[in-house]
């Protein structure tokens, strides 16, 4: 699959702004294999990274660990909004609750592009909640550097609703 571009629809129905998606597109959706891998470039400005106090030796300029772990809870947005049909707009959301396991293998300077995947490894869908389990591994020039798994609770809300976060 070519390197598709987030349409408007999808810009428009982030619970964030377009500019903390940190994706620029969408590399392949494989509903089979409940998998979804974009493409993160690292040549712009990034959450954390811009903030740092660089040093070529004891501190080199890298993509910083936070702006992964927020990335990989933009791809699981995008994951249950083109492989599920859920709509932020429709009243669903989603928060992060578990970090099982989250990996750093390596420093990623700026400048390449990661590939990052998000598969679903297990679900239990009701009507309007939903807990999901995410396995994540971005990838730098081939290489692996950061891995987890994760999980999130989705819920549709409608106005007037209070918002609790549990798993049950």
């Amino acid at each position: 699959m070519p390197l598709q571009p987030f349409d408007d629809a999808f810009l428009a129905d982030l619970p964030y702004d377009p500019e903390v998606l940190l994706f620029d597109a969408i590399v392949e959706l494989d509903p089979e294999g409940k998998r979804v891998v974009c493409q993160m470039p690292t040549d712009k400005p990034l959450p954390f990274t811009t903030s740092q106090r660089a040093h070529p030796v004891r501190h080199p300029r890298h993509v910083a660990g936070a702006t992964m772990v927020h990335a990989s809870g933009m791809l699981g947005f995008i994951h249950s909004y083109y492989l599920h049909g859920m709509r932020h707009a429709a009243g669903w959301i989603g928060y992060g609750t578990h970090l099982y396991q989250v990996v750093f293998r390596k420093l990623v300077p700026p400048g390449a592009p990661i590939l990052a995947t998000c598969r679903e490894v297990r679900a239990r869908r009701g009507a309007t909640k939903h807990f999901v389990r995410y396995a994540f591994e971005f990838r730098h020039e081939g290489d692996v550097c950061y891995e987890g798994e994760q999980s999130a609770v989705w819920m549709k809300v409608g106005e007037g609703d209070t918002i609790t976060v549990e798993e049950g």
